[in-house]
């Protein structure tokens, strides 16, 4: 039995539900020694700025028990370096393109979204939620406040070409996922990419310093997954007609299976491809084979399952 791996996110329609996570592949060439990246459903590409950012100095990423802790202080090129030699070059290699965005304020969201709408080669847009409110004197980000991402989408969503898909990704330590959901899909946001980093910190006991620059940094990795699969599940829940990218600790093809049945429509390898390049296309077969043995004969018809057999008890 060969089951039919083709998945909808929206109008996104990818040729099978394993994508790679923001800021844990680049443009994906990093990852094409090992494996062919077209074989993935989409490459998810770290956030873009418009402009070049130098980021935080190192230390950048420390590891943690499960995990591991980054502050990259949103480093890149800017849109134009992706526009001119990122993306062509992916689609060059037959990759689907989610440009993940990250704006220092709500116009260069929209900025953003208006001249990669204009590219040719962008498959979807993702909006960083996760990035500093410049609004805010405390050092909050969109995600944590429903009123401002809402604020972001309407832009987001007014900039973009209609028919480009618009994905909001959602952190989970925020005080109501399911609140910020909802405000990011009345403002427009055709799917959820959920969840991002959760703060953390980590201090190094020989110096007994910060482990990382800044102090806190973002926790990623297996010590994450059952956060994520909660949020993944109560969204859902409340939003079952709204398409969901989870990620969060992806590692194996059984992670994935757990992720879709909670209510994902597909799934985001981040993490594992430090220690594992080839994870992608390992997580993609292992995925395969466990729906097979399920009885499953569509990916698709495994999403949100856990919902349909209740909780035990």
């Amino acid at each position: 039995m060969n089951a039919t791996l083709r998945t909808r996110v929206g109008a996104l329609e990818l040729p099978n539900p394993v994508v790679t996570a923001a800021g844990c592949a680049g443009a994906g060439r990093e990852l094409a020694q090992f494996f062919d990246i077209s074989s993935l459903g989409a490459v998810t590409t770290k956030s873009v700025m418009l402009e070049p950012h130098a980021g935080r100095p190192a230390p950048r990423m420390a590891e943690t028990p499960s995990g591991m802790l980054s502050t990259t202080g949103m480093q890149g090129p800017g849109l134009d370096v992706l526009l001119q030699r990122d993306l062509p070059w992916l689609c060059s290699r037959g990759g689907r393109a989610i440009v993940s965005v990250a704006g220092a304020g709500v116009a260069e969201f929209g900025e953003l979204a208006r001249r990669l709408s204009e590219a040719e080669g962008v498959s979807a847009v993702e909006v960083n939620l996760s990035c500093p409110d410049p609004a805010s004197s405390s050092g909050r980000t969109f995600a944590d406040d429903p009123e401002r991402a809402e604020e972001v989408l309407e832009t987001v969503r007014s900039q973009a070409r209609s028919e480009l898909p618009v994905l909001a990704k959602l952190a989970g330590d925020v005080p109501d996922v399911v609140e910020l959901a909802g405000a990011c899909v009345d403002a427009g946001a055709d799917g959820l990419s959920m969840i991002n980093t959760l703060r953390g910190m980590a201090v190094d006991t020989r110096t007994l310093r910060p482990a990382v620059a800044g102090g806190l940094g973002g926790l990623s990795g297996p010590a994450v997954r059952p956060i994520a699969v909660g949020c993944v599940y109560r969204v859902h829940e409340a939003l079952p007609e709204v398409p969901i990218i989870g990620m969060g600790g992806v590692r194996t093809g059984e992670d994935a299976l757990e992720f879709m049945a909670a209510g994902a429509s597909a799934v985001a390898v981040g993490t594992v491809n430090f220690s594992d390049p080839s994870a992608g296309a390992r997580v993609l077969r292992e995925f395969t084979e466990a729906l097979e043995v399920r009885g499953f004969t569509r990916a698709a018809d495994l999403v949100g399952a856990a919902h349909r057999t209740g909780p035990r008890g």
